[in-house]
């Protein structure tokens, strides 16, 4: 009897040391092309890259039995090197997909920017890859079903619990993608769609559910406030709060840094760039035969100081330095400096830059209003000397095309007070609000004063047009890249309005063309806008022009300069009608 019970007392040992089993998920995403730890504006070392999270990958593998990677989108465009292969060169295996071939990648979901160089570029990659490439709510618009695989996988782990990876992608890609490139698909609810294949891989037998999901939090977290408008882009805290059987949660797509618990569901997102890798640690028993997740964290590991893996960064080398030598071509000569030393001062008051692009986007289309912003505070621009194609890669970072459309004043004007939202003024202090850099615009053709010390929604305190207030019922035709033109940024205004011309090639192309063109470029700011702290009324007082004013004599007059009445006022001719009135400083 006592030989029963030892023995019994050992098989139950061994039973519950078998029945424990820890699964750790690990993901990427917003990679955008970035291996190297390099800024290729500069070439400088940075903290990021997939090379530096390669070494992270490698380490806890060799710590962690039960280790599932996946990425979360927005993969194959972003980086010069990138651009490179996509543009330039498509004809090797694509860089990015070769190393995750190497990592071994289980899965990934697909980003809104893998289809910003076509499907034949995609599909390239996704034949390529040695792992599931998917979406369950990107499908085909005569079948409805999944376009690129299952839009799931699933893993029967070793003496362990089966494991579901259902892809989704945020269903917005229609409001910012050129047409051509998605053409045959259609973009599903994401919440609806994680529903319906949870419900279907339960049905299958599978144990653990995770989604990966191309989209961010459009909710606090916190209190479930909403933090931006609910257009349907970010869908993650909903599917996190509605969609039931979910085991763990990998969003992307904001850019940002999450690794939280939404009621009991464990949430990553991994910054971008490969600043970060996402881990998420599930505590799992077999109880009854039955796995159940007794326990789960949710972790971020940084890329800061990491050891770059070496096989990573061999892997791609010839294309690298095939990217470095084409990044290095001159296109001409500039006189003066396009420079941005401190992003919000250039945010506030006319720059060069900012300028230069926008004149390229009005000598292309014809439009006499442009707009664009300052993607990213790394933006530096270039100085007097020769401009490479390094310099503008690393000004315009995204693949856009244009769009002229047709809007009223009233669209401008929301426009407008939309941007002018980034700002915050609290205690005469300047600062920004959630807005990303990437979604402030900055006008050229019209001219517009932005009044910190007034409530958002009236902060437009001054918008004319060729020397005139602008009116709201008249029209205008504005050049926006294909994302802001498609509504993105919540610039609803701008969704569905007429288009007159589209400019296929990407912006950063034109500005390396007109460059190449003009052979020498010289800096220019024509003052046509500004932020201010104080009220308008403190600063600026309206003149009716008399016959015989000149814009010399004004300028003495009121202790400016001709270009600012000029840039003040919008005034296309520089000339002034009897009877206008315009603005100018007081002084």
């Amino acid at each position: 009897m006592k030989k029963f019970l030892v023995l019994f007392l050992v098989l139950a040992f061994v039973l519950s040391v078998v029945s424990a089993y820890t699964l750790t998920i690990l993901e990427t995403t917003d990679l955008h092309g970035h291996i190297y730890p390099v800024d290729y504006s500069n070439n400088m070392t940075t903290n990021y890259g997939l090379a530096r999270i390669a070494t992270l990958i490698q380490k806890i593998r060799s710590q962690q039995p039960n280790v599932l990677l996946f990425d979360d989108g927005d993969l194959i465009q972003g980086s010069p090197l990138e651009y490179y292969h996509a543009a330039i060169d498509n004809s090797g295996i694509d860089p990015m997909i070769a190393i995750m071939n190497y990592l071994n990648y289980n899965a990934m979901t697909l980003g809104n920017h893998e289809f910003n160089y076509g499907q034949d570029v995609l599909r390239k990659a996704i034949k390529e890859a040695n792992f599931p490439i998917t979406s369950a709510n990107v499908v085909n618009s005569e079948t409805m079903k999944p376009e690129y695989g299952n839009g799931y996988v699933i893993f029967n782990m070793k003496d362990g619990p089966r494991v579901g990876y259902i892809a989704l992608t945020t269903q917005y890609i229609p409001n910012w993608e050129e047409p051509s490139h998605i053409k045959g698909l259609d973009f599903l609810d994401a919440v609806n769609t994680a529903q319906k294949y949870v419900d279907l891989l339960k049905s299958m037998g599978v144990d653990v559910i995770i989604v990966g999901y191309h989209g961010g939090l459009e909710r606090n977290p916190a209190n479930g406030k909403p933090t931006e408008e609910l257009t349907g882009e970010n869908e993650g805290y909903a599917i996190a709060t509605q969609v039931n059987g979910i085991s763990a949660l990998l969003l992307g797509h904001q850019h940002l840094s999450y690794a939280l618990k939404i009621g009991n569901l464990p949430v990553v997102m991994a910054s971008y760039w490969g600043n970060a890798l996402g881990k998420i640690t599930l505590n799992i028993s077999n109880e009854n035969g039955k796995w159940v997740i007794t326990s789960s964290d949710a972790t971020l590991i940084s890329a800061k100081g990491v050891t770059p893996d070496a096989t990573v960064m061999a892997i791609a080398q010839s294309e690298e330095d095939a990217t470095q030598k084409w990044l290095d071509q001159p296109l001409g000569q500039s006189l003066g400096d396009f420079y941005v030393s401190n992003p919000m001062y250039t945010r506030m008051r006319d720059n060069a830059l900012i300028q230069f692009v926008n004149t390229v986007q009005m000598y292309y289309t014809g439009s006499q209003i442009s707009s664009t912003a300052l993607f990213s505070n790394d933006v530096r621009g270039w100085k007097k000397g020769p401009v490479t194609m390094r310099d503008v890669m690393a000004v315009y970072i995204y693949p856009n095309t244009l769009n002229v459309i047709t809007v009223n004043g009233k669209d401008l004007r929301a426009a407008l007070e939309q941007t002018a939202s980034y700002f915050t003024f609290e205690n005469g202090k300047v600062g920004v609000s959630n807005m990303p850099g990437y979604n402030y615009d900055m006008y050229e053709g019209i001219s517009y004063v932005i009044d910190l010390t007034k409530p958002v929604g009236h902060r437009i305190v001054w918008l004319a047009y060729d020397g005139q207030p602008l009116s709201d019922e008249a029209t205008y035709e504005i050049v926006l890249n294909n994302y802001r033109a498609g509504g993105g940024g919540n610039y609803m205004m701008f969704k569905g309005k007429p288009v007159v011309k589209s400019v296929m090639m990407e912006v950063s192309e034109l500005m390396a063309d007109y460059i190449r063109n003009q052979k020498m470029i010289c800096p220019s700011v024509d003052q046509n806008w500004e932020v201010i702290t104080q009220p308008f009324e403190d600063l600026f007082q309206t003149y009716t022009i008399s016959q015989g004013d000149t814009l010399e004599n004004l300028a003495i007059k009121f202790n400016t300069s001709v270009q600012k009445i000029i840039g003040l006022n919008a005034l296309k001719n520089n000339t002034l009608q009897t009877g206008e009135v315009i603005i100018v400083p007081k002084y």
